[in-house]
């Protein structure tokens, strides 16, 4: 493969990814809901395991812990999460959906559906899994950037 050829594979990646950011944006703001793609990840993991603490929130979502904490902020700030202090470690906290957070994930899941649905349109299971196998392979190839990371 040629180093153009390996550029443009980088130029791709990062315009899907730009692509997809803007459109779960404008679902997002369609529905009145004022939140980031990566405000996202944080909502749904927080909806789908409970009550988190930081680090599992990072481990959970492939995130940092400063870009974890900046987006728990950020949802606290909109009332859609809470810190909350663990009931034996009063130095550490846990982070939990407020009413509004469920709400907002309840209204939420359906556009993100459609919108995983319309990416995944004309690709098949074995598509999803060899685009997986790629990434996760791309990844091996830097294991010691990896190391201290969340990030996939």
């Amino acid at each position: 493969m040629s180093q153009l050829s390996y550029a443009n594979v980088g130029t791709m990646l990062d315009r899907t990814t730009r692509l997809l950011k803007a459109e779960f944006q404008r679902a997002f703001r369609d529905a009145g809901v004022d939140i980031t793609p990566e405000q996202w990840v944080v909502l749904d993991h927080l909806y789908k395991a409970g009550a988190s603490s930081q680090t599992d929130l990072a481990n959970g979502t492939f995130k940092d812990a400063p870009t974890v904490s900046r987006i728990i902020d950020k949802l606290a700030t909109k009332k859609l999460a809470e810190r909350r202090r663990f009931p034996n470690d009063r130095r550490r906290y846990m982070v939990a959906l407020t009413k509004a957070g469920e709400q907002a994930h309840e209204l939420l899941f359906p556009r993100v559906e459609e919108l995983r649905i319309r990416a995944w349109t004309g690709l098949t299971a074995s598509d999803y899994a060899e685009l997986t196998r790629l990434l996760d392979h791309i990844r091996e190839n830097f294991p010691q950037e990896e190391e201290g990371r969340q990030e996939p």
